[in-house]
């Protein structure tokens, strides 16, 4: 099945890959970071659209399926339960606009795990209440990385939408053995830029509760407690330099960030290290998108058969 995709708060195109990695064509994106816009040009040639807020869901090329890792804002009316009403002066809303105004056949959203209990509930509730009041049969749930051959413990929520109620989705079900070995670089060949100094080794050290494997990445908490793990905690955004340390001497190298969240080697670097950080903290992880795409994909092949035959 050949299909027309459009990727909204972009990023530097997680999603964008897993769907290309199953037949999609992207004809629209849009991303208001201009770091993060440099990054996704010099991957997929193409400077993706400013501000959403400012792009009149008319002028959007058609398009088959919705894509969008949007912002979770608190909601302005949250708790009248009114809906498409109550989204208003968010970014869900600009999504919502757009699947009013375009119809396309699906849509895949993601967001963060505590997506759910935001506002106790409130903010989900309204959420699914709108695509649902839009037409669309709604499916979502909570995927881990680890579980797809990521060694990051990444949970994040997903939701996904068919026009078709006749189509049977199912999330899918991660099985893939991780290996934190195989993404890290060897330590000869990472600059010196990214070693702590040894006040910051010891007081790893001094705060390590258990005996660490190898390899492990280090994560110390808001109470300086340190947890060493085969596998990375959460990548974010706003974190320390010092939040992740490989083996608790060093900073993960911008290619192990990336790696981190399962973005190919050609995958190409252009921005500074603190953006990187950054653009990789706030990105998804590629083969949980993926698969997610795959279930898709092969949920409405299905249903289009059916009606064929």
């Amino acid at each position: 099945m050949s299909f027309k995709f459009i990727d909204l708060f972009a990023g530097i195109g997680g999603i964008r890959l897993g769907f290309e990695n199953v037949g999609g064509q992207c004809v629209f994106s849009s991303e208001w970071d201009s770091h993060a816009q440099k990054t996704y040009e010099a991957n997929f040639n193409e400077k993706p659209h400013g501000d959403i807020t400012k792009i009149l869901p008319s002028s959007i090329p058609e398009h088959d399926i919705l894509l969008g890792g949007f912002p979770c804002q608190a909601f302005s009316i949250i708790g009248k339960m009114n809906g498409f009403d109550d989204t208003r002066g968010t970014l869900f809303f600009n999504i919502a606009s757009i699947l009013k105004e375009k119809k396309p056949q699906a849509f895949m959203l993601e967001n963060v795990k505590q997506l759910k209990s935001h506002d106790k509930g409130n903010t989900f509730k309204i959420i699914i209440k709108t695509l649902e009041e839009l037409g669309y049969k709604v499916h979502h749930t909570v995927l881990n990385a680890l579980d797809f051959g990521v060694p990051q413990k990444r949970e994040r929520t997903f939701i996904v939408g068919f026009l078709d109620h006749n189509i049977n989705f199912d999330f899918p079900i991660g099985s893939t053995n991780y290996d934190l070995s195989k993404i890290l670089e060897n330590d000869h060949d990472v600059d010196s830029k990214f070693f702590v100094n040894d006040e910051i080794k010891k007081n790893r050290l001094d705060n390590l509760k258990k005996e660490p494997p190898k390899p492990s990445i280090w994560h110390q908490n808001i109470s300086g407690n340190v947890s060493p793990l085969p596998y990375s905690c959460a990548l974010r955004a706003g974190a320390s330099y010092n939040y992740l340390l490989v083996n608790g001497v060093r900073r993960p190298t911008p290619r192990e960030l990336l790696r981190l969240q399962g973005f190919p080697e050609n995958f190409k670097i252009v921005v500074p290290y603190t953006q990187l950080r950054k653009q990789a903290g706030n990105s998804v992880a590629v083969p949980v998108i993926k698969q997610i795409a795959k279930s898709m994909i092969t949920s409405m092949n299905n249903v289009t058969q059916i009606n064929a035959a």
